[in-house]
């Protein structure tokens, strides 16, 4: 089958048809805006590619103008699509695009015409792949694979329209764009239905990795909370472990609420959750630096240090139990008091596992619950270290 015109329109209509129904399906499921933006330029793409075609039975307002108009929107819909994905904001200037395009219309025919026509809607595509790319650029973080790839292909499609559109000004060029004449407009019918392929390939892989991380992420957060879940702060404690020695001693609070019951049989479990959420912002406002902090179920939390000291739990304990007691006073008269029972333990040794130094905090908190209440009981397992401390 020879790449004439009509052909090589046949397969752009074919892939970016394949190319919207594929992203239509998956917003369908993820309900994700970026996938909209996109299905809506490859169907796009589609409408005029068929329109195109009509410029062969003499409708040239349709079979030009129209569609290649429509050609600029669909560069325009994926620019929106990388700018929801990036979340950057584009200005209203980009809408005046439509305006230049419009403004074409006035045009006398003529022999300039193909040649006015074909350098406008090249510039028009050039800007809007070239700017898609460039909000594609890391920032200082890590891309994945499928938007670096749909960076650079974006840019070269867009390198490619700006120099096909500087074919339309060497002296000589033949440009018809009511035949399909010149062999720049060959080639861009070939490069067309590769980048087609390519784009569809490169969205397609930057949001199912962008979901894939999204799903991982729900997964290791507790969906009330969003602090770590038990099974996270397992996959990542290690680590943080591993630094603890003689000169960096390690640090696990065991937190729980006082009364927590009472929260929830005067106000009702809605009112419990949201203490639960306020404790965890109280905990995510004071967390130090290499620090971890999950919720273990329940009104039971967890902090994790590295590098600390018995004065750092003591004013970081204090601090939390503060600050809740202030936030639980205010919101919920109860008849016994609201507070927070801390057990610590600070360790210069890499414990056995994150469930034995989970166990040693228990027992602390055992020891805080029992002594009254409301207060923090730290164990000094360190070599340095002493007896237990409590403080209320």
């Amino acid at each position: 089958m020879p790449l004439d015109p009509p052909t090589m329109l046949t397969l752009s209509i074919a892939l970016a048809a394949a190319a919207a129904l594929y992203l239509a399906v998956e917003w369908g499921s993820v309900r994700e805006p970026t996938l909209l933006f996109w299905s809506a330029g490859f169907a796009t793409i589609t409408i005029g590619s068929t329109l195109a075609l009509l410029r062969g039975n003499g409708l040239l307002l349709i079979g030009i103008w129209f569609a290649n108009g429509l050609l600029v929107i669909a560069h325009w819909l994926f620019l929106l699509g990388v700018a929801r994905f990036t979340g950057t904001r584009l200005s209203r200037a980009w809408y005046l695009i439509f305006v230049t395009w419009a403004a074409l219309l006035l045009l006398p025919d003529g022999p300039l015409w193909s040649k006015i026509m074909f350098l406008a809607n090249s510039l028009l595509v050039a800007l809007l792949a070239l700017r898609a790319s460039a909000l594609l650029r890391p920032h200082g973080k890590s891309l994945s694979v499928g938007a670096v790839q749909l960076r650079y292909v974006l840019l070269a499609h867009g390198i490619f329209y700006l120099a096909k559109s500087l074919t339309a000004v060497v002296p000589g060029t033949l440009v018809d764009l009511a035949a399909f004449r010149g062999e720049i407009i060959q080639i861009s019918l070939v490069e067309g239905a590769m980048a087609i392929m390519l784009i569809a390939l490169s969205m397609t892989g930057t949001e199912r990795h962008r979901r894939e991380k999204r799903i991982a992420r729900l997964a290791a957060r507790d969906p009330l909370t969003a602090l770590y879940n038990r099974r996270a702060l397992e996959a990542r404690a290690p680590r943080l472990l591993e630094e603890v020695s003689g000169t960096q001693p390690g640090a696990l609070l065991l937190i729980d609420i006082d009364n927590f019951k009472l929260v929830n049989d005067l106000y009702g479990h809605g009112a419990g959750d949201r203490l639960l959420v306020a404790l965890s912002e109280i905990i995510r406002s004071l967390l130090p630096e290499r620090a971890l902090a999950a919720r273990l179920g329940g009104d039971e939390f967890v902090v994790l240090l590295s590098r600390a000291s018995r004065e750092r739990i003591v004013e970081l304990g204090n601090r939390l139990r503060e600050q809740f007691h202030a936030t639980a006073s205010r919101n919920f008269d109860t008849p016994e008091a609201v507070t927070l029972s801390i057990g610590a333990s600070l360790f210069d040794q890499p414990p056995t596992s994150l469930a034995a130094l989970i166990e040693q905090g228990d027992a602390a908190l055992y020891e805080s619950k029992r002594g009254g209440r409301d207060s923090i009981r730290l164990v000094d397992r360190s070599f340095m270290g002493g007896e237990g401390l409590r403080t209320d």
